[in-house]
């Protein structure tokens, strides 16, 4: 596939590893478009990278998200790759503790919810382009989870099994379905500082991008490339090792 004359539809794109794709695929010479909930956020991405398209939507609202598919199909009709990478990380008290489940609630839709009902919607689309792609986003954790993080390592665990069930239903189509498996990463996931002593974004990004680019399939980098490959009983240790006693 040829992603330099692509047009691709980012969510979560003006910040953290989503810009990063977004300026290595419009330096590529991809025509690039962000969709994001913070309007000062896609300001700041559409300064930082003049020429790439900005759209405000919040992923986690239904009617948004058909409204998102409804405004790409019709400004951008050569859309031919999605990349569900909008995500956010909660970290609630104990479960015997008082939840707000209105955070959990906001996890699940963004994190889960929403690259579900984005690929059903763009899916007929795609489907019409010569070459295209559905690009998720999960996580190393996925395969092994912290368990402070419960809700957020179920919703990339589910958007693991997703994308596995996606690829082979779209088999016979001009969509190709493609994880990216990040791994603790410095950006402001789950809030500023949280992740400073994860890999280096740029570093990250480079790695994954190439890969992307040499067409893999499923793509992990360190922590994340040994979870996506371990057996189970080398996930047991790994989770042990995650969750001491």
């Amino acid at each position: 596939m040829d992603y330099s004359t692509s047009t691709a539809l980012i969510t979560g794109g003006a910040s953290g590893i989503g810009f990063a794709m977004a300026q290595r695929l419009k330096a590529l010479g991809a025509t690039v478009v962000v969709c994001g909930r913070r309007r000062e956020q896609l300001e700041w991405a559409a300064r930082e990278a003049p020429g790439i398209h900005t759209l405000q939507c919040d992923v986690v609202i239904q009617d948004e998200r058909e409204r998102l598919c409804s405004v790409v199909a019709t400004r951008f009709p050569a859309l031919n790759v999605l990349i569900n990478n909008a995500g956010i990380q909660h970290r609630p008290p104990p479960v015997l503790e008082r939840q707000d489940w209105s955070l959990w609630q906001r996890e699940i839709a963004t994190n889960l919810e929403a690259p579900m009902h984005l690929s059903s919607l763009f899916a007929p689309h795609l489907c019409r382009a010569q070459h295209a792609a559905i690009i998720n986003v999960s996580s190393g954790l996925a395969f092994s989870p912290i368990s402070f993080m419960p809700g957020y390592c179920a919703t990339k665990a589910a958007l693991h099994s997703f994308t596995l069930s996606l690829r082979h239903q779209l088999r016979s189509t001009p969509v190709s379905v493609i994880e990216i498996i990040p791994p603790k990463t410095k950006t402001d996931l789950g809030g500023k500082g949280l992740h400073d002593d994860g890999v280096p974004l740029e570093e990250y990004a480079d790695a994954t991008f190439a890969r992307l680019l040499a067409g893999e399939e499923e793509i992990g980098f360190g922590f994340s490339e040994i979870n996506r490959r371990a057996s189970r009983e080398e996930l047991e240790g790994i989770f042990a090792r995650l969750n001491p006693r």
